[in-house]
């Protein structure tokens, strides 16, 4: 019988441990393989089931096919395996010292709240839920890490979590008692390192997308199985036993042209055998016959005492094709433009510096607390024009 893919409606709250045992079945590669969809979610749920096709036939070997969270208005579906899925998890509690138990205060949709599940299943562990429908409240991290069990204790968090946070003593007294708290999904600001760390909190940078069952270098090291390089475009490639089959629909797609390889959309660099990621290469702004990197200049700001949150992008300019755009949400009194370019002109070549700055209540975001540079350059763009 020929296998056919099935939309997994994934609820929020407490009703996701219902699918404890679906996930099982998936990591065994004893049941169907499942496309995760927001169940509350409708218009979404269309949008996924309309570009990855629920109910039509799929390669016997694929456990999950998950929607990547990219730029592009059409999702692409990452085929893994269970074998990657189980690879990827096993990698994750060798990295952390051990199996444990798991809060999941993500989507589980998205690969990043999914590998919560699914490490839970594989550590045989129930994981502790919080309700994030209606966006993320730090204050439900206190409850909830309380309820957990050891012998070792996990979450999973994306920045603009983790900066909300910092800002409420009990939730980040909470956070230093688990064995580590997984940071991804989004480049994390140095300073944000620095003051999770600070206030005694384990915090592990992870580097991964849907196309390699989430994070697969912690801390800039591989996982057991991983392979990392970087080609000659200064491109970063990601191999090993966690890489997907392909995408859905999409078996000649570039980016896995090369047998073994997913070939990322980051620049980087190996030292040591630690991996940098230096930023996106289809996000970079040409500004007077010159390259800015936005997640450079950003790491930067991210040091100014006055700025919280931020992104660069570049807005079209006559004269010198893009000028490179500083949105801020500040901390404090609100940081002048001639405060931050002088800011980065310290430090970087003054091309970099931006040309102008929005202050912004909250930085747009998509998929796992990326930000949505689309909108954010859409809005910019807009109020450039009024």
């Amino acid at each position: 019988m020929t296998a056919l893919l099935r939309a997994l409606p994934i609820p929020s709250g407490q009703r996701v441990l219902d699918l404890l045992p679906t996930l099982r079945d998936v990591l065994d590669g004893t049941g169907p393989a499942v496309l995760p969809v927001p169940a509350d979610d409708p218009r979404e749920t269309e949008r996924l089931a309309s570009a990855l096709r629920p109910g039509e036939p799929i390669d016997d070997e694929i456990a999950v096919v998950v929607a990547t969270s990219g730029t592009t208005g059409v999702p692409k579906g990452a085929q893994l395996s269970a074998a990657a899925l189980r690879a990827s998890g096993s990698a994750t509690h060798s990295f952390l010292g051990g199996p444990g138990g798991w809060l999941l205060a993500l989507p589980a949709h998205h690969i990043a709240g999914l590998q919560v599940l699914l490490r839970s299943v594989l550590a045989g562990t129930e994981p502790v839920v919080l309700d994030v429908s209606g966006g993320f409240d730090p204050a439900d991290l206190v409850p909830g890490i309380e309820r957990m069990t050891g012998p070792r204790r996990y979450t999973s968090l994306v920045p603009t979590q983790l900066v909300k946070a910092l800002d409420d003593p009990a939730a980040t007294a909470a956070l230093a008692d688990l064995d580590a708290v997984l940071l991804g999904g989004a480049a994390t600001p140095v300073p944000l390192r620095e003051r999770a760390e600070a206030a005694g909190i384990t915090i592990v940078r992870t580097y991964g997308m849907s196309e390699t069952c989430g994070g697969c270098v912690y801390n800039g090291i591989p996982l057991d199985g991983v392979r990392v390089r970087i080609a000659e475009d200064g491109r970063v490639l990601l191999g090993g036993t966690v890489l997907a089959t392909s995408y859905r629909g999409l078996p000649d797609h570039p980016a896995f042209a090369q047998p073994g390889w997913f070939r990322t959309d980051d620049a980087g660099a190996v030292q040591d055998g630690v991996l940098s990621v230096l930023g996106r290469l289809d996000e970079a702004i040409s500004t007077g016959g010159l390259t800015v990197v936005p997640q450079v200049v950003e790491a930067v700001l991210t040091t100014h005492p006055g700025v919280r949150e931020c992104a660069i992008v570049g807005l079209p300019d006559a004269r010198l094709g893009e000028r490179v755009v500083a949105a801020v949400v500040p901390t404090g009194t609100p940081p002048t433009l001639d405060e931050l370019r002088k800011h980065v002109t310290d430090q970087l070549d003054p091309t970099a510096a931006p040309r102008e700055l929005q202050l912004l209540d909250a930085l747009p975001l998509r998929g796992p607390g990326k930000v949505d540079r689309v909108a954010l350059r859409a809005a910019l763009a807009a109020h450039d024009g009024n």
